[in-house]
Formats: C-alpha cells, structure tokens, sequence
C-alpha cells in the first residue's frame, strides 16, 4: 500500500486484513512505527481527522509535524503551488497526510511526492479515510456489512463522506442504499453509475418516513455551509431533516445512527443517549483504524 487517494483502491481483502489490524490496536498499541515522522497538511479546518491521525502516530511511537491552517500559516500564503509545497514537506517526513479545499488535491499531491500521501478529504471529493473507519463502525456494531440496508441523509451532493463510504459498499453483497436527500442537494450521477455497474440497489426520496422504519443504518449528515457560494441557498436547505427521539424510536430495534460529525442541528441532543446513537463511537474507532492504516503503511 501506497498512497490513499480514493476508496475505490481497497478490495475486501485489504479491508478484512486492515480491520484485523485494527482490532488489534484496541487492546495494545505497541510502537511500530518509532523514528517514521508523519507530516499533517490540513488547508481545511478539522478536529478528529487530524487528531486521531496525530494520535493514531504518536500511540505507534512515530512522530508528527504538523500546520491546522496551512492556507494562513504556510508558504501557500505568498503564492507557493500545492505541488512545490508537497515537494518540499516529503523531504521532511514519511507520510502526508493531506486535506484541502480542492477535489483532486491528493491525486495531485501523490504524483509529486516522494512519500505516501493520505487523502484526508479533498473538497467535495473523497474521504477515503472516514469512509474506512465508517465500514468498521458497521461492521463492529451490526457485525457484518453483506446485506445491511443504509441511509445517507442530507446534503449529498457536497457530502464527500457519503461519496467515498458508497464506493466501498459497492464492493459488498446484497447491500441496499437510500439516497434521502431535497432535490437540489442529490447525489452525484457518477456514484449512482458505479452503484448501477456493480449491481448495488438504491432509490433516491426526498421523504424520510418510508425508510426510517427499514434500514439498519441511518447515516446523517449536516447541510455544508462552506460548501455554497450563495448563503440563501444554504439557509433554503438548513434544517431540511433532523432526527429527535420520536423519530429514534421508529427506527429498528437493532439499527444504530451515525454521522461523521461535526454535527450542528441536524440531530437533537437528546438523541445522544440512544443506545443506536454511535456516532462517537464512530469516531473512536477512526483512531484504531488509522493506527491500521500508517501501520500497513509504514510498517516493516
């Protein structure tokens, strides 16, 4: 394994052993990885993507550079390219790990880089990464992914988490997806043509009572401010789904709700102490299966 760009890259092999990895990590962490150094270049705002990769580094006995707003406090800001940036940080650590405000950034940044680059969200593109520790949360809370029905709720179009998480779903059995979301914000023709080529089953609504009652994931996401250019447009779509408690309990007896956070209104906090609310148990396991991931990386 080399650079992570798109989910698209993992077969279920790789991810039966990388998960394997990460269950190992949840009961020790060991210290793989002493003397690698992992560079985090974030031009976007993040909390748990480049905590839990500078956790997931550290716990491994690596080191970590690292910039939280490399559009201000880097060399970008007097006008140096992405590509002379990725050039000049791969002589300093091992590992990229990347996210910026551009779709195709990582692809880019991985052609000039002389180390593995790790796409951690690449505007409205791709978060291979999440997508990764969402399969696990799955797997992990339903025990299996060969035949689960999910809903992906909210701003789909922009929503990269939903992109990458689908494409790996397409590499399962028997599995059904709900696209739930206004019109204006549906998701892109490009995931349903993948979805379609590997036989995966979905509909698109825009009413959520039908499929509350149905699935066995409800996977929310919040309506992207920073992804419109036109501020009514975002204000038309705020608050366009939430889920309360009254909703919570239609649901399955054994379904569980996630999201790949932050959350704003989308869902109440009552809901938090819902025994099918994992969405920070979601969070946690990002760290072990990141630790997987630099391992398999960077591991002898």
């Amino acid at each position: 394994m080399n650079h992570v760009i798109e989910s698209q890259q993992f077969d279920r092999k790789a991810l039966e052993k990388l998960f394997k990895v990460a269950d190992g990590f949840e009961k020790k962490h060991g210290i793989p990885l002493r003397g690698k150094i992992m560079a985090s270049l974030f031009y976007e705002p993040s909390t748990r993507t480049r905590f839990s990769f500078e956790s997931a580094m550290l716990r491994l006995g690596g080191s970590v550079i690292t910039t939280e707003n490399a559009k201000e406090f880097s060399s970008v800001s007097k006008g140096e390219t992405l590509e002379d940036s990725i050039r000049v940080v791969s002589g300093y650590a091992d590992v990229i790990v990347l996210r910026h405000d551009e779709e195709g950034s990582a692809k880019r940044a991985s052609i000039v880089s002389d180390v593995p680059v790790i796409n951690a969200g690449d505007g409205s593109g791709q978060h291979p990464t999440q997508a990764l520790l969402d399969l696990y949360t799955i797997r992990r809370e339903l025990g299996k992914v060969d035949g689960i029905r999910i809903a992906f709720v909210g701003d789909l179009k922009h929503g990269r988490t939903i992109r990458s998480l689908a494409y790996l779903l397409g590499k399962f059995k028997k599995v059904k997806i709900d696209f739930v979301s206004p019109k204006g914000l549906r998701v892109g023709a490009d995931i349903k043509e993948y979805l379609d080529r590997h036989g995966v089953y979905y509909e698109e609504t825009e009413n959520l009572d039908p499929v509350i009652t149905e699935v066995d994931v409800f996977y929310q996401t919040r309506i992207q401010k920073e992804r419109f250019k036109n501020p009514k447009e975002y204000t038309k779509f705020k608050g366009c789904y939430r889920i309360d408690l009254a909703l919570v309990k239609r649901m399955k007896r054994k379904s569980i709700i996630m999201h790949p956070l932050p959350r704003v209104d989308e869902i109440a906090t009552e809901v938090d102490t819902s025994t099918k609310a994992v969405y920070f148990k979601q969070a946690r396991y990002g760290l072990l299966v990141r630790m997987a991931l630099l391992k398999e990386i960077l591991g002898s």
